[in-house]
């Protein structure tokens, strides 16, 4: 099966794609592509029974692991997860590790999720549709992230039989992802134009163009530490390479806008900005109780203040995993215990705590 790789391995560590070693990684947190499939011998997942539900995730089992399974598709270690056998927590936890989606951790009967080492590739079973297939690389990466999906896409539909329309493409549950069911969606650090009030004017921009702007956990959620995710909205009509490009090609325009910012800041309210990033390290390495929200939005401060050479000797991949593992289910799996709102605050504080003294002082200018 390729199973080299355990559940409780995955609190240890953290996933390529937070290591901040990707072009642009500054302001690209990651790029993310997903596929969104169907099996042809099943119906669409709201009209499945659990038997349906329980033979997608055997078919899809049985075949990716025959002779070798996803190694055959460059993947060597890998995991699978049946998701409805775990506690919420450990389902959350897979939420706030952008692994699976909140309606697969919220769903009933059987799902799971396939997942490789480095946390660059996941592919959840019975969500929206009966696949969702998704790679994710650090930095601005579309086209290299593009590349693995399809090869992966190919080698499953080698051994699946995908519901396709030779005029409409690949059949989906929702019709905005009839065609080539791809979103291709770039997560950026934004906090400049929050702090400059452009960020509205942005998105309006995005918006005529048909790219939807979400919150840091996608559709439905808020932007939370000044992370936002620019996604197509439409892919019937349009190849992958067009959908790709329309997206490669804003990106671009929004790091301007955001590096612009950031020198703006620096230029003409320097002392503020030196102010606003030396008290939010200074309250996250002293506090003794603090929230999820209130560190995302000091961890955004720091996080610029690291890239403007405001703070020495702490580093961006330790910052991206600050975001991460100070979640609610984190430290919960962390601390291995079960944690009300009021102790998880006390927990995250001592978390943040030791690592930021761990890895680095701080050191101003």
């Amino acid at each position: 099966m390729g199973a080299t790789v355990k559940f409780d391995d995955l609190t240890e560590r953290c996933g390529e794609w937070l290591r901040g070693s990707g072009p642009e990684a500054d302001i690209v947190m990651s790029s993310r592509i997903r596929l969104a499939r169907n099996l042809a011998d099943f119906p669409f997942i709201r009209r499945c029974t659990l038997a349906d539900r329980q033979a997608i995730v055997k078919n899809f089992q049985q075949r990716i692991f025959k002779d070798g399974g996803l190694q055959q598709a460059g993947i060597d270690k890998y995991l699978v997860i049946d998701v409805d056998k775990l506690e919420r927590v450990d389902r959350q936890f897979l939420v706030e590790r952008q692994l699976i989606s909140r309606e697969l951790a919220e769903s009933e009967g059987a799902t799971c999720v396939a997942l490789n080492e480095t946390e660059t590739f996941s592919v959840m079973v019975n969500e929206e549709d009966h696949l969702r297939l998704q790679v994710m690389h650090s930095g601005l990466d579309l086209h290299n992230a593009w590349e693995r999906i399809n090869r992966i896409d190919d080698f499953l539909e080698s051994r699946l039989s995908y519901a396709f329309d030779d005029r409409l493409g690949y059949l989906t549950a929702c019709p905005t992802n009839v065609g080539t069911g791809m979103r291709v969606s770039v997560m950026l650090h934004l906090p400049a134009l929050v702090l400059t009030k452009q960020l509205e004017k942005v998105f309006r921009a995005l918006q005529k163009i048909s790219l939807a702007v979400r919150g840091l956990y996608g559709e439905g959620s808020q932007a939370s530490g000044h992370f936002y995710q620019i996604s197509n909205q439409i892919t019937l009509g349009r190849s992958e390479e067009e959908l790709i490009d329309q997206v490669a090609e804003v990106v671009p325009m929004l790091i301007e806008y955001e590096r612009k910012a950031r020198q703006f800041l620096v230029k003409e309210s320097q002392k503020d900005l030196h102010d606003r990033v030396s008290r939010a390290y200074a309250l996250l390495c002293g506090a003794q109780t603090i929230s999820s929200e209130e560190t995302m939005d000091l961890l955004s401060s720091v996080r610029m203040g690291i890239n403007l050479g405001l703070i020495h000797d702490l580093e961006i991949p330790v910052v991206n995993k600050l975001f991460i593992h100070t979640q609610p289910a984190h430290l919960q799996k962390i601390r291995g215990a079960a944690l009300d709102r009021a102790d998880r605050n006390i927990e995250r504080a001592v978390y943040l705590r030791q690592h930021l003294r761990q890895d680095g002082e701080g050191n101003k200018n």
